[in-house]
C-alpha cells in the first residue's frame, strides 16, 4: 500500500488537477506492467468523520483522527516483488513531489472476500 500524505493547502487547484492527470497516467502504466491493484485520491480532510469505540460506546466526531501538518490524500495499491520495487513505484507518484509516500506491506488475511 502506497499512502500519499501532503499538506492539502500546498496545492493550487491547477496543480491538483495536473497531479490527478499524472496519477491516472501512472495507474495506466502500472496496470500495463502488472503492478496495479487500485488507486484513488481522497476528499479533503474537512469531509472526514472519525469513529472510535470506547467502553462499548461508539463516538463519532467530524474531522480527521488527528490534527497534523500533512494529511492522507490518497493511495495506490500495487503488486511489487519486494520493497525496492515498491519504493521505485512510490517515487513515480506525483504526490511525492510535494508530500510523502509511505510504503507499507499489507497483511493478507485468508478469509477476507475477494476484491
Amino acid at each position: 500500500m502506497l499512502l500519499i500524505y501532503a499538506d492539502e493547502q500546498a496545492w493550487t487547484e491547477a496543480e491538483r488537477e495536473l497531479c490527478y492527470g499524472e496519477s491516472t497516467e501512472l495507474a495506466q502504466k502500472l496496470k500495463s506492467a502488472g503492478h496495479y491493484v487500485a488507486a484513488s485520491p481522497l476528499q479533503p480532510v474537512a469531509t472526514a468523520t472519525s469513529v472510535r469505540v470506547r467502553g462499548g460506546k461508539r463516538l463519532v466526531t467530524d474531522g480527521p483522527f488527528a490534527e497534523t501538518r500533512e494529511q492522507l490524500g490518497g493511495f495506490f495499491m500495487v503488486e511489487a516483488a519486494d520493497l525496492d520495487e515498491a519504493i521505485a513505484i512510490a517515487g513515480r507518484i506525483p504526490g511525492a513531489r510535494k508530500g510523502t509516500v509511505e510504503v507499507r506491506p499489507v497483511i493478507e488475511l485468508p478469509d477476507l472476500p475477494p476484491a
